[in-house]
């Protein structure tokens, strides 16, 4: 499996232009949350007050152990997911510019309205 790059800037997708570089870590986020499951976990843990531990996901997704481990490392590896380790329990957190990087990727409007000022 390929390790998705971290997105510490891009440009939003209503920008003028973007880069090869940013236009590959906006898909490399895209396809992290391509999949249904992922997006549910990132709902779940983005909606809990605190960390939640991996297999408290288990029944809610309707997924096996394994297959919301591997779910999870790709949030993780594509920078929407922190993971905290606790004992044998790996608990998952909403990454501090996970937000800001998937509001500022979406934004379509707002470049095209600071071009127009």
């Amino acid at each position: 499996m390929r390790e998705l790059p971290l997105i510490d800037c891009c440009a939003p997708l209503g920008a003028q232009t973007l880069s090869d570089e940013e236009a590959q870590a906006s898909a490399a986020l895209f396809a992290a949350l391509a999949d249904p499951a992922r997006v549910r976990i990132v709902n779940f843990v983005a909606t809990s007050d605190d960390p939640v531990c991996a297999c408290h996901l288990i029944e809610p997704l309707g997924l096996s152990q394994p297959t919301v481990s591997h779910h999870l490392k790709r949030l993780v590896d594509a920078g929407l997911l922190e993971r905290e380790q606790r004992g044998k329990w790996a608990y998952f957190s909403l990454a501090p510019e996970a937000s800001t990087r998937l509001a500022g990727l979406v934004d379509l409007a707002r470049d095209r309205e600071e071009a127009l000022r």
